[in-house]
């Protein structure tokens, strides 16, 4: 629990990132998180033999109980001096090895790509989302544009991180005078809108000076205020404070639950803070209604996994084979991996038994309960036997991919009695695979807790492939609601 929060965080700070000036130089900022120094951000630019390499590295650390967690990220981007894309780069430090991500943009706007981790590579191909820009065209646009109040324009900008572009709605404002650690400089204030589609959106203001040199950024993820602020380099590196996250991560419940696996249901009325954007999916065990006051009626009904199934699929869905694909955080056609899934499903031909067998196996396998981890990879958690809520959930998903059952990484909040002297519902990560006709909730972090698994407590924000955009709608919906009643059948 509680790094998933930080895990979105840094993709989302990458993402809102403007561009810096012209000139070729290193701007240090520092990262602020609820009002405590946690990190740094560094942005590069360099141009040589007319293309323009810039680069963001942003590292951020926080505490889980005591225990120190930091996830570094670094994202580069090759363009021609007239913003024209040409490759990118993606380094990530979450968990107990880097993975890498490259890619080249052909002549024909196809985007070669190459996914590494753990000594192995994927390759895949996709096509440069149409209009895009990374880094120097967004700074190219931002000139056109200019800093004149009023001012409103729209952007993709593509996140190599994600692997994704996202859609941004800019609109300049008025100068204020901003205060820079004690500097007060009069700056133009910005807010820019990032939005992905079905996930609601995440809005900051950027305070940029004459130059277009953006000085300070502030923005609310989950539930807390970040700031990135230009600093000099020695404070920007320097020591950071200790945020600790386990109590910001929980909302709160109108009333006790005790055991939610004694509810064949639960009924939620979720009212969205003032001015709040986000979206609650429906799935297979949940149903999500808008009502016409803006709150959310959330029916949560787990289902069973109906016997006779078998597997692996065969069938044509879109949806249920991409959820078989083998990636970069889901390694299923890793040797070790499918080994460890053919020893876990034994000799069962039921996916209903499948299913069950993997996820008991899961919470036996994880022996350490690990809040160290930042963020690995199945194949990274089959060696390490460690981790937290997401280290199970991902390797349960791809030991069900790797028998060709599909499944999928859930994100969201799940209800506990006492965590660390909390109670509530805290941001969670659980599996659910693809069972006859209907998606089965599976959690081998409950279930090896002692707790029994996936229930009637557990409430999914976003649900995909484990990959860093997943997490955006668990980043914008944290902190943006309360549960203001629920009823239990």
């Amino acid at each position: 629990m509680a790094k998933l929060k930080c895990f979105a965080i840094i993709y989302l700070l990458l993402a809102i990132c403007l561009p810096g000036r012209a000139a070729e130089e290193t701007d240090y900022s520092a990262v602020f998180m609820q009002g405590k120094k946690v990190g740094y951000a560094i942005h590069t630019r360099k141009v040589e033999g007319g293309k323009v390499t810039t680069s963001e590295q942003v590292s951020i650390t926080i505490s889980r109980l005591g225990v120190p967690v930091t996830v570094k990220m670094t994202e580069t981007s090759v363009e021609t001096t007239e913003g024209k894309p040409l490759a990118f780069e993606s380094i990530q430090l979450l968990g107990f090895v880097t993975m890498k991500v490259t890619g080249t943009v052909n002549d024909r706007g196809i985007i070669e790509m190459a996914n590494s981790s753990l000594g192995s590579v994927q390759n895949s191909t996709m096509p440069w989302p149409e209009g895009a820009v990374m880094a120097e065209g967004l700074r190219l646009l931002t000139l056109e544009k200019g800093l004149n109040a009023g001012v409103e324009y729209t952007v993709k900008v593509f996140n190599p991180g994600i692997t994704n572009a996202l859609e941004a709605n800019v609109s300049i404002g008025e100068k204020k005078n901003v205060d820079l650690l004690g500097r007060v400089v009069k700056l133009t204030e910005v807010t820019t809108t990032m939005v992905m589609p079905g996930t609601g959106s995440v809005a900051t203001t950027s305070y940029v000076d004459d130059e277009m040199q953006t000085l300070k950024t502030t923005t609310a993820i989950a539930g807390m205020q970040v700031e990135i602020v230009e600093c000099a380099k020695e404070f920007a590196l320097g020591d950071d404070d200790v945020l600790e996250l386990i109590g910001m991560m929980f909302v709160d419940s109108p009333t006790s639950l005790g055991n939610p696996r004694l509810a064949s249901s639960i009924t939620y009325w979720l009212a969205p803070h003032p001015g709040a954007d986000f979206a609650v999916p429906t799935t297979d065990n949940q149903k999500a209604e808008r009502l016409a006051d803006g709150k959310i009626k959330l029916v949560v009904r787990p289902v069973s996994a109906a016997g006779g199934a078998t597997f692996p699929y065969n069938g044509n869905d879109p949806e249920l084979l991409e959820a078989l694909e083998s990636t970069r955080f889901l390694q299923s056609d890793h040797e070790d991996v499918l080994k460890l899934a053919r020893q876990a499903v034994g000799s069962t031909e039921d996916a209903a038994e499948a299913v069950q067998r993997i996820e008991a196996f899961v919470a036996d396998y994880i022996e350490n309960r690990s809040l160290s981890v930042g963020y690995a990879s199945a194949a990274e958690v089959l060696e390490s036997r460690q981790g937290d809520c997401s280290e199970f959930a991902v390797l349960t998903a791809a030991l069900c991919r790797a028998v060709g059952i599909p499944a999928q990484v859930v994100v969201g909040i799940a209800y506990v009695q006492d965590f660390a002297g909390h109670e509530g519902f805290g941001g969670h990560a659980w599996t659910q695979a693809h069972v006859g006709d209907r998606w089965i909730g599976l959690d081998a972090a409950f279930k090896g807790s002692g707790r029994g698994g996936h229930d009637a407590g557990h409430i999914a924000l976003a649900v995909g492939n484990g990959e860093p955009g997943d997490f955006f709608n668990m980043a914008s919906a944290l902190g943006a609601f309360k549960i203001e009643k629920l009823e239990v059948e």
